[in-house]
């Protein structure tokens, strides 16, 4: 049970990778801080997701599991900020 676990985390991370470049790609493109920010958020999930299914986990609930996870929702949270504040409309 513990290798389809690290192939799901596996798959996770690479999904996650994928997407963090597509959102690279629209950065390139447009210059815009919002895509700069969820390829940012993607990348360290990608990043922790593969760790995650790398090392032994002997405790889930540490807290250092979910760091990763409250940057990258803290960096989604802010590009949606940022895009939405009213000093963007000008």
């Amino acid at each position: 049970m513990e290798h389809v676990s690290s192939v799901l985390a596996g798959a996770a991370a690479t999904a996650s990778l994928t997407v963090a470049l597509f959102f690279l790609k629209f950065w390139r493109r447009t210059k815009d801080s919002f895509f700069l920010l969820f390829a940012a958020a993607f990348a360290i999930d990608a990043i922790s997701r593969f760790v995650l299914g790398m090392v032994q986990i002997s405790d889930a609930a540490e807290p250092v599991y979910f760091v990763p996870r409250l940057v990258t929702f803290g960096l989604i949270a802010l590009a949606i900020i940022k895009k939405n504040a009213p000093w963007n409309r000008l």
